[in-house]
């Protein structure tokens, strides 16, 4: 893998999901975090896990949690704070994105 992501936080919260994601897979699994094209705002974030991580994959590694991101998506994420959040409106990976300009009414979709 490339380099690792100093510049993106996880919560204590989201830490502890993506654990249990990755409990149930095999040790060499990693939750990855990208962003795609669309949405109504531009821009969504793509949530999966993968089997083995691509050698170009940026990671972050906090108490056994394991998240990647790949080159396109990066620049898209730094200085974001992922969290994940169980409340009245559900369960969700919610992200507070610095190079957001603006995101849609339900917090799927941005635009930079």
């Amino acid at each position: 893998m490339s380099g690792d992501l100093g510049e993106v936080e996880i919560s204590m919260a989201a830490t502890d999901r993506i654990k249990a994601i990755l409990a149930e897979e095999p040790v060499s699994s990693a939750f990855r975090i990208g962003v795609e094209g669309g949405g109504c705002s531009g821009f969504k974030y793509a949530f999966s896990v993968v089997a083995r991580p691509d050698d170009s994959d940026h990671f972050l590694e906090k108490d056994g949690a394991r998240l990647v991101v790949d080159d396109t998506s990066l620049p898209f994420l730094l200085g974001a704070k992922i969290d994940f959040v169980d409340d009245l409106m559900g369960q969700s990976f919610r992200i507070e994105n610095p190079n957001a300009a603006s995101s849609c009414g339900c917090g799927v979709s941005f635009s930079v």
